[in-house]
């Protein structure tokens, strides 16, 4: 297997992921269900960390080859949204019950975030164009994201680059 198949195969399964939790996460706001929608948000968090991180430093530097620096510049721009939104939903989620307004705006906080998940696992199709050392540096810092193991808001507020 190539390093670019295998970078294909983990990054489809990691947004498979994150968009089963995410609208596992707009269930829980529609039963108003607090605690499980806290367990859900760290699930998110943990997941969506290590994978924003190496996007960002990585794989993102990689792309404005292709695209430039404008659309590279949406897709962070994206994720400092996502990085916002998942700051409100950690607040909403931390009431003991939720208001009929308070799961409402956690569905759609939810639910704006995955546009994101679903378009950006198309720049599979972009990595599949690079070098396949080059996809064997982005698997490189995938692991090293994994390994530091920093949740999404920790990553955000301790070693990004850039603040949402």
């Amino acid at each position: 297997m190539t390093a670019v198949q295998e970078f294909t195969g983990v990054f489809r399964a990691e947004h498979r992921q994150v968009r089963d939790l995410l609208l596992e996460l707009v269930r829980a706001f529609g039963d108003r269900d607090a605690g499980r929608a806290r367990t859900l948000i760290a699930a998110v968090a943990e997941a969506t960390g290590p994978h924003i991180r190496y996007e960002e430093e990585a794989m993102c530097p990689q792309l404005t080859g292709i695209f430039a620096d404008a659309y590279v510049g949406k897709l962070l721009a994206n994720h400092d949204g996502a990085i916002r939104n998942a700051r409100e939903l950690l607040w909403l989620a931390g009431h003991d019950e939720l208001t009929d307004e308070q799961a409402r705006r956690g569905a759609e906080l939810t639910r704006q975030i995955l546009p994101h998940v679903s378009d950006c696992d198309g720049l599979t199709m972009m990595v599949e164009t690079l070098p396949d050392d080059t996809a064997g540096r982005i698997l490189s810092a995938r692991k090293a994201a994994l390994d530091a193991g920093l949740d999404l808001l920790t990553w955000a507020a301790t070693a990004r680059d850039r603040r949402a």
